[in-house]
């Protein structure tokens, strides 16, 4: 049985993209930096937006800069691309970082956003689902083409905060999509943190289904990976319900930072992601191992905390 779990940490991009204010670029990189050091497998770094959506990753090119002379061997870095001008930036700053500090690819890695919700995709991204996903029939490939991984992230795949419950056929259909389209990952999104151990089963089990016993990609990684929020306190039921069905891949967040934006209300806030740290010992409690260093996991985490005080 395998028990090496790939971690995910995502506190860089989903983590701060809510706080209205804005975290210093400087601040981001040192974040990252402490982060890598944890010895996660992947930093989700940033998202090329536009800053008139999400004001605070309009600096997503800056930052990249400043860790192109330190990016460590073996931590992958990834971004969010929207669309393909996002996807054009991405490709400008690997050739840029090529360039100046030999680094042979500074983006392993960049991120599409679906939705398996049709109001959470007109909200969020400004299209139907069916919209979205033809959006994405030119970037996987470029992506491909300039040899960086490409994921796919779903969203709502329990409950949404406008169309309500989510059957599990409607999220693999949209992971059986996204597969078509040639993602190398899919990523299972519990936006609001509905989910439990029951209900998350099924959405599971369907899309291992349409994977067709695909469990890593051509690059020899998890082809699935499970994206919780830790909304009512049920996502470590959650990752043990996953380790049992087969996933070995999973998104946290250093000191719990996070929260969709399109995901809260007037009079609430939407939750942050799961912490690393209770992921860890989640993974851990059910006899499965990570690389993550507790010591410097602390460390980050401690940074994290204070970067919104």
């Amino acid at each position: 049985m395998n028990t090496r779990v790939r971690i995910t940490d995502v506190a860089p991009r989903d983590g701060l993209q809510a706080e209205e204010s804005i975290v210093p670029t400087s601040d981001k990189a040192t974040l990252v930096g402490l982060v890598q050091q944890t010895g996660v497998d992947e930093v989700e770094v940033s998202s090329f937006v536009s800053p008139k959506w999400i004001p605070q990753l309009g600096d997503a090119t800056e930052l990249f800069e400043m860790l192109a002379a330190s990016k460590p061997e073996g931590v992958i870095y990834s971004a969010l691309v929207p669309n393909m001008r996002g996807l054009d930036t991405a490709i400008a700053v690997n050739q840029h970082a090529r360039e100046e500090y030999g680094v042979t690819r500074l983006i392993d890695k960049v991120s599409v956003f679906a939705a398996a919700s049709e109001g959470f995709s007109l909200k969020n991204t400004n299209g139907t689902i069916e919209e979205v996903l033809q959006r994405f029939e030119p970037i996987i490939p470029k992506a491909h083409e300039h040899r960086m991984m490409v994921r796919g992230y779903i969203s709502c795949i329990v409950k949404c905060p406008f169309d309500g419950d989510i059957h599990p056929v409607a999220v693999a259909d949209v992971a059986s999509h996204l597969i078509e389209l040639g993602v190398d990952e899919l990523d299972l999104g519990d936006t609001i943190g509905a989910a439990t151990a029951k209900t998350i089963e099924p959405v599971i089990m369907e899309t291992i289904d349409r994977l067709d016993g695909r469990a890593t990609n051509g690059f020899g990684d998890p082809t699935l990976t499970l994206h919780l929020h830790d909304t009512y306190g049920n996502a470590s039921e959650c990752v043990r319900m996953a380790l049992d069905l087969g996933v070995r891949s999973f998104d946290s967040s250093a000191g719990g930072l996070g929260g969709c934006p399109y995901a809260s209300t007037a009079t609430s806030r939407a939750p942050g992601n799961i912490a690393t740290s209770v992921l860890i010992h989640s993974i851990r409690n059910a006899g499965y191992t990570c690389g993550v260093d507790d010591d410097s996991l602390e460390k980050a985490n401690a940074f994290a905390g204070g970067l919104l005080k």
